[in-house]
């Protein structure tokens, strides 16, 4: 291994007011992330690194320098050659958000909502690239919703803004990242494993504004988009303007529930019907709390009358 990457950086040229001295800092950790083995930084050296790049981004000012800073920052997870190392690195980057968000003020709390949507759908992209792997996503539902992630629902230092803002971001920019990869002719996306960590987090959490919040900003819009085209007199039209305002094209067309190795595209209907299927599941464990049960049996039962409508 060649001597200039034997250490990583120190996290203080990350805090450094210095622009010029905060570049350098995340050209280097660019080549020794490139380079490095994957147990390369232990935990403490980890935690240690992601304090220095927050207050890296915490110093960004002007919009175009952060939102540069935020993708590149982000576009590390596919810069490291190791999934296993990109994972840690991703954990690393949850647990330093969940510590610091309470801490950001309202001026600079913009610019923090860009940086996790950019890794959001950086995240989508190391999971395909990965061909949706099992224990891969298996890996990555188990950072958001344990001890210190973002979405654990018995971690009361997670900020309900950040658990919030997922909520409103997060199928987005899942479709956003299966457009970016179109080409690549990815497996389709298994949407219910993927959505594992928000039936979790609706089932398990004693705050009923944030089951209220995954309901309004992530499952209905996300029902709703694959709900059968109503019928009519003119039937071509309305598929067209229906195609046209999708607002989740490319997760529609490409998507299955849990293992895409198996399972090709399904059917929007089909799809719909076995989301709903999975609502009543997660519903229908003993460990949920009764509140969140009679809103999800809700949710189920609202979305089963409407396609047996449909039909």
């Amino acid at each position: 291994m060649p001597s200039n990457i034997d250490a990583p950086p120190l996290a203080k040229y990350f805090a450094s007011t210095e622009k010029k001295t905060r570049d350098k800092a995340v050209k280097n950790l660019v080549t020794f992330l490139s380079e490095a083995p994957e147990d390369a930084l232990s935990k403490p050296e980890m935690d240690k690194l992601w304090k220095g790049i927050f207050y890296c981004f915490w110093m960004s000012d002007k919009p175009l320098v952060q939102q540069a800073l935020a993708g590149e920052l982000a576009e590390l997870l596919l810069t490291i050659t190791s999934t296993t190392a990109s994972l840690a690195f991703l954990r690393g980057f949850w647990v330093t958000i969940v510590r610091e968000w309470n801490g950001i003020d309202r001026l600079r709390i913009d610019k923090f909502y860009m940086l996790v949507r950019r890794f959001v759908n950086v995240s989508f992209r190391l999971l395909i690239r990965a061909n949706w792997e099992e224990q891969v996503c298996s890996v990555y539902n188990d950072m958001l919703t344990s001890k210190g992630g973002p979405l654990c629902p018995t971690d009361t230092r997670v900020p309900m803004g950040l658990s919030s803002h997922l909520s409103d971001i997060y199928v987005e920019e899942l479709d956003k990242a299966l457009a970016l990869t179109a080409e690549q002719l990815p497996l389709p996306a298994p949407l219910g494993v993927l959505l594992d960590p928000f039936f979790f987090l609706m089932a398990q959490t004693s705050n009923l504004t944030i089951c209220k919040r995954v309901q309004a900003s992530l499952l209905e819009p996300l029902l709703e988009a694959l709900a059968p085209t109503p019928r009519s007199e003119d039937e071509p039209a309305l598929k067209r303007l229906r195609k046209e305002t999708d607002p989740y094209p490319n997760l529609v067309a490409n998507a299955c529930i849990k293992d895409p190795k198996t399972s090709g595209p399904l059917d929007s209907t089909v799809l719909r019907k076995k989301l709903l299927r999975a609502v009543f599941e997660v519903a229908s464990l003993p460990e949920t709390k009764d509140a969140s049960r009679r809103k999800m049996y809700a949710i189920w039962k609202e979305g089963a009358e409407e396609t047996e409508e449909d039909e």
